[in-house]
């Protein structure tokens, strides 16, 4: 399929090049960077030795007659601006926060500006239906890196705490917040150091978050949702923890969890007494996750790792792309994060 990469200068745009690549169906033929615009590709991403030669393109540029696939990598608010300019039948999967929400106010709240509407949601993993609404789609929702790890690590217990009252702290790499020139992201600030940031229920994720876990039920989610910044690239380590609604044991959790994700390559509940760790996933689709019980408070205690760039953004991203194609849902992903 003919492929088209807008927005492709930015840290997730990187991460999709280099997984398309090696990808066996998805050609890419356009990689637009509207302030990079023409541009060395390898001169924004040294990495990528596959794309020598070739240059970023404006947005003004980009001619849609033969593309059967677009990814939008864009900042939220510029998905929307373009999709006129799409002809219906190319495929889109957008990576931005535009189509996510599907409460206008929610949308004003969070991130400002007029709501653009919403499409699928492309979380496959969510529940047993999500996949096939997926499938169905020609143009899906990629979500955010936090509410993808969150969303997971809460699902299969949707029935067994209570959905109100959850709390979320999680961390993650300096390449979540964007390829920005800003004083709070410079190695001298993050190294050596870990900040809490958007606190205090104001992260733009949380309704996103609220909207994914709510689906699955008639119950209405809630979340007390902490990110911290951590001196490191990528990834996302989030701990969930909710009130149980009855007495379970941690190895009735454990095969609750096991048996949710069973038919999933890239979801893994680790074994009783090992705990997911963020270099384990590092460019990998993957999510790994454990699961435990405080006896004390009788609250169930989650921990999940992904890459922010691949569960998070990319490799989700190729992954809705496979199913709403007709694909292999593995085609051209990694399995095996990269480690120490």
């Amino acid at each position: 399929m003919k492929t088209a990469v807008i927005g492709g200068s930015g840290y997730a745009g990187g991460e999709l090049l280099r997984l398309l690549a090696l990808h066996p169906n998805f050609e890419v033929m356009i990689v637009s960077a509207h302030s990079n615009a023409g541009e060395l590709i390898q001169s924004v991403h040294p990495q990528l030795q596959s794309y020598k030669g070739q240059r970023f393109i404006s947005n003004d540029q980009i001619e849609f007659s033969g593309i059967d696939l677009v990814f939008l990598a864009l900042p939220h608010g510029e998905s929307a601006a373009l999709i006129a300019k799409i002809p219906a039948r190319v495929k889109i999967i957008d990576l931005g926060a535009d189509y996510r929400l599907e409460d206008r106010t929610a949308w004003e709240k969070y991130y400002g500006g007029n709501h653009a509407g919403s499409w699928v949601y492309g979380l496959p993993e969510l529940s047993k239906n999500q996949r096939a609404e997926i499938a169905k789609a020609s143009r899906v929702a990629n979500p955010g890196c936090y509410a993808t790890s969150i969303a997971l690590g809460i699902a299969p217990a949707f029935w067994l705490i209570d959905v109100s009252d959850i709390v979320v702290v999680a961390a993650s790499g300096t390449t979540g917040a964007g390829r920005n020139t800003k004083i709070n992201l410079i190695a001298s600030e993050v190294v050596n150091s870990l900040t809490s940031y958007k606190f205090g229920g104001v992260h733009q994720h949380t309704p996103e978050i609220e909207q994914a876990i709510s689906s699955l039920g008639e119950k209405q989610a809630k979340i007390s949702f902490t990110p911290i910044l951590a001196p490191m690239p990528r990834g996302i380590l989030s701990t969930i923890t909710a009130k149980l609604t009855q007495s379970l044991s941690v190895q009735e959790i454990h095969a609750t969890y096991t048996d949710y994700f069973s038919e999933d390559t890239f979801v893994d509940v680790l074994p009783l007494g090992q705990l997911p760790k963020t270099n384990a996933v590092t460019g990998s689709n993957k999510a790994l996750i454990q699961v435990a019980v405080d006896e004390h408070t009788n609250r169930l205690i989650v921990s999940i790792a992904i890459d922010n760039l691949g569960k998070g953004a990319a490799g989700q991203a190729v992954q809705n792309a496979n199913i709403i194609s007709g694909f292999v849902e593995t085609a051209g992903l990694i399995h095996d994060g990269i480690g120490a």
